[in-house]
């Protein structure tokens, strides 16, 4: 597997905010121990709670499948298909049964899906999601994953993200990266200007912007572009 294009340039983004070294070595490396364990895998996504992104690898052969699904606009055409609702209690409660209705909207090449929780010293660091090509990719395979992968299995989740919504995530991590510097850039001079601490400089800004009907960022380059004309 290999980052998709916008997991390099939000990590470019990160910069000298990576403290644990090569974040891109440790992404592909996580991606390699969890194929050796399931060789079908064609995606895996990391939520960095420090960052508040995520970035996330695909399987050469499912790029183009999964890009060109991503062009469809969501919930129109045959993007979306109704599925029909469980017919008795036994389907309520059959896990397979509610498998066989994600799998209509599943993204191309995305059979099942198995995703758990990454702990560090005790905190919820973030969360791992990894996505196979065959419904049973990942049976019996959670506590070798969650030792392989640093994660908590008696978190595993299954078949959450059959449409692979946290890839659309990870094409946004550079945009919500640029756009959460500009606003630190921003709090900064506020603070020095109005001698307020760079928390309360944040929420003037917020604030200022909800007033105007605006996006915090598009605020924080207008006080930029008054300091730096």
């Amino acid at each position: 597997m290999e980052p998709i294009p916008e997991t390099v340039w939000a990590i470019e983004e990160l910069g000298p905010f990576v403290h644990d070294g090569d974040l891109l070595e440790e992404l592909t490396d996580l991606g390699e121990r969890a194929s050796a364990v399931v060789p079908d895998i064609v995606g895996l996504s990391m939520e960095s709670a420090e960052h508040g992104v995520t970035f996330t690898l695909l399987a050469s052969h499912a790029q183009r499948a999964v890009f060109d699904a991503l062009q469809r606009p969501s919930g129109s055409g045959s993007d979306a298909v109704a599925a029909p609702e469980p017919s008795t209690t036994d389907d309520l409660l059959d896990e397979d049964s509610w498998q066989e209705r994600a799998l209509l909207n599943a993204a191309p090449c995305v059979k099942s899906t198995l995703t758990m929780p990454l702990v560090d010293g005790g905190r919820v660091a973030g969360a791992i999601s990894l996505y196979g090509a065959s419904r049973r990719a990942f049976a019996g395979h959670h506590e070798e994953l969650a030792e392989a992968l640093g994660a908590w299995v008696e978190g595993a989740v299954t078949n959450a993200d059959l449409p692979f919504a946290s890839l659309r995530e990870a094409l946004r991590a550079p945009r919500k990266l640029r756009s959460a510097s500009t606003i630190d850039r921003a709090a900064e001079i506020v603070s020095a200007e109005q001698q307020v601490s760079v928390p309360m400089a944040r929420n003037r800004i917020r604030e200022a912007a909800d007033r105007a009907g605006i996006s915090e960022t598009q605020l924080a380059e207008a006080v930029i572009r008054l300091r730096n004309p």
